[in-house]
């Protein structure tokens, strides 16, 4: 059986995580991307969408996801995880990343914070 890693990088979205309240009102940009495991024998064989992973409505799963707000990128992380697993629960494992852009974190510049969550 053919397994194939479908990768999605750096889907770009507005939202409003974060623990301190003004990052829930006003928001901040985030970036996320997805590495995942899953079994495309038909679609290697057969040309054929219904064997694989429909990016488009993995990208529209992720967008639900982020636009309920969370404090914590491993809450938005797992709660991703959760919902790719019940969509399409012949993911075999993944890997979930959120980056918040331009954090706002005193007496710091950085290009971004994330978090990652791999299962198996």
């Amino acid at each position: 059986m053919i397994k194939t890693t479908i990768e999605i990088d750096r889907l770009q979205f507005h939202a409003h995580h974060g623990v301190i309240p003004q990052e829930r009102v006003v928001g901040n940009d985030f970036e996320v991307s997805l590495r995942l495991v899953y079994p495309a024998q038909s679609a290697v064989d057969n040309d054929c969408l219904d064997g694989t992973l429909n990016y488009a409505t993995v990208c529209a799963v992720v967008r639900e996801v982020m636009a309920e707000p969370s404090q914590l990128l491993e809450h938005v992380c797992g709660r991703l995880q959760q919902a790719l697993l019940e969509r399409f629960p012949l993911i075999e494992s993944g890997t979930v990343k959120v980056a918040k852009l331009h954090p706002p974190i005193p007496s710091a510049q950085l290009h971004q914070v994330a978090v990652e969550l791999t299962w198996a």
